[in-house]
C-alpha cells in the first residue's frame, strides 16, 4: 500500500486510535479497584478523625474495625431503613432532598474510655466548591464530642482553614439543644458576636466569611433531620 496515500493515512490513524483507546480502557479498569480502595480508606480516616483518632493509609482499616462498632441508616422519623449501607450512602445527593425523603447514615463508635459516640456525615457548599465533614456526638444525644471538616478548593489561609484543628476543635463540647428541648444547630459567628436564638456557637475564620457561613449552613441542613434520633438518645439516657 502506498504510504503516501490518503487511504493509508486514514487506516493508520484509525488503528492508532483503537490501540490507544484499548490501552486507556485497560488502564482504567486496572486502576479502578485500587482507586476505590483509596477512596474508602480516606473516608475511614475522616470518620476516625471525628472521634479524635488519627489514622494513616496503612492502619486506617485496622483502626476503623477497632473503633467503629456498627452503623445504620435511618429516616427522619428515626426508623431504621432495612438493607441500607451507611458507608455507601451518597450524602451529597441526600442533602438535596426534603428531610422526609432522606437516608440518614449513622456510624457508631466506642472510644478508649468505653463510651459510645454517634457519628453523622455532613455535606455542603463553600466559596469555591463542596465542603463536607463528620460530627461525633455523645450518647446523651446533644453534646458534640469531636468534628472533622474538609473541602475541595477553598482559599489557602482563609476558607481552607476549616480543615485545621484550630477551627474544628472549637466544636468539642458544644450543645445541639442549647437552652431547651429543641434542636439548635451550632452557629459560626464573627468573633465577638453571638447568635440571637441562644444556640451554641464557634468563631468564624477571619477572612473566610463565606466558607464559615457555608459550614454553618451545612451543619443545620445536615443535622436537622437527625433531631428525632437525637431526642431518642436523650430519652434513653434519662431512662438509664
Amino acid at each position: 500500500m502506498n504510504k503516501q496515500s490518503n487511504v493509508y493515512t486514514i487506516i493508520y490513524s484509525s488503528v492508532m486510535v483503537i490501540i490507544v483507546a484499548a490501552v486507556l480502557a485497560f488502564a482504567a479498569l486496572s486502576l479502578k479497584a485500587p482507586q476505590q480502595r483509596n477512596i474508602e480508606i480516606d473516608k475511614m480516616k475522616q470518620i476516625l478523625s471525628s472521634i479524635k483518632v488519627t489514622a494513616t493509609a496503612d492502619d486506617a482499616q485496622q483502626l476503623y474495625k477497632k473503633y467503629i462498632i456498627g452503623s445504620k441508616v435511618i429516616d427522619a422519623a428515626g426508623k431504621e431503613i432495612a438493607d441500607a449501607d451507611a458507608f455507601n450512602v451518597n450524602v451529597a445527593m441526600q442533602v438535596k432532598l426534603p428531610d422526609a425523603q432522606r437516608q440518614l447514615p449513622i456510624f457508631i463508635a466506642k472510644v478508649e474510655d468505653g463510651s459510645t459516640k454517634y457519628i453523622i456525615p455532613m455535606y455542603g457548599a463553600g466559596l469555591w466548591g463542596p465542603i463536607w465533614g463528620y460530627l461525633s456526638i455523645d450518647s446523651d444525644g446533644k453534646t458534640v464530642y469531636g468534628a472533622y471538616f474538609a473541602h475541595q478548593g477553598e482559599t489557602p489561609g482563609l476558607g481552607a482553614e476549616i480543615d485545621k484543628p484550630a477551627f474544628y476543635g472549637q466544636f468539642c463540647g458544644k450543645d445541639l439543644f442549647a437552652g431547651g428541648d429543641e434542636f439548635k444547630s451550632i452557629a459560626v459567628q464573627k468573633a465577638g458576636q453571638k447568635p440571637l436564638n441562644g444556640a451554641d456557637y464557634v468563631d468564624a475564620i477571619s477572612g473566610g466569611t463565606i466558607t464559615s457561613k457555608g459550614v454553618e449552613a451545612m451543619l443545620s441542613n445536615s443535622l436537622k433531620p437527625y433531631e428525632t434520633f437525637l431526642k431518642t438518645l436523650q430519652t434513653q439516657q434519662i431512662a438509664e
